[in-house]
């Protein structure tokens, strides 16, 4: 874990842009249709990763701010609300830190997303933005949680492990 702010910055943007990369496959592959074909994202193409990097260079930028502002702070006082380190595993401390932070960082890139895709981009009629950005929610959270918890979380530990390797 980050014992500087350099650090700090480090793994937040390892773990910005990775959570963005991941999220962004999943929806690119959607926007395309993949998830209706026979077969399902099995069908999915080379080119729902180009896609993606795309948007996730930009969102991964949302992301970071966001998680920086109020999602890290907020996920950290979930576990330690949940959690007590005295007691119990760290690893269950870990995760409980990253279901907390998921649960209100996925909102608020739904929500961001949904502004700047469906409202800026599609210019749809800004009275549907709740319903939107709920949906977006449902569509998200499962995804969301399960990319986080089972990939990007262990990939950037690895790298920043790899990065910055404990003395």
């Amino acid at each position: 874990m980050p014992r500087t702010k350099k650090q700090g910055i480090v793994f937040g943007l390892l773990m910005s842009y990775i959570m963005a990369y991941g999220m962004e496959v999943y929806n690119v592959a959607i926007k395309q249709g993949f998830n209706l074909n026979v077969g399902g994202f099995s069908t999915m193409t080379n080119h729902v990763f180009v896609g993606a990097a795309i948007e996730a260079s930009y969102m991964g930028a949302f992301v970071f701010i966001t998680s920086s502002l109020w999602g890290n702070r907020i996920g950290a006082a979930f576990a330690k609300r949940h959690t007590d380190p005295a007691k119990d595993n760290p690893y269950f401390c870990r995760i409980m830190r990253q279901a907390g932070t998921v649960a209100i960082m996925c909102p608020t890139m739904s929500l961001i997303a949904s502004i700047l895709f469906n409202l800026i981009l599609a210019h749809t009629n800004p009275i549907n933005l709740p319903a939107i950005w709920i949906g977006t929610v449902i569509k998200n959270l499962p995804m969301a949680f399960f990319w986080n918890m089972f990939f990007a979380a262990p990939l950037t530990h690895w790298i920043f492990g790899k990065l910055f390797p404990n003395p």
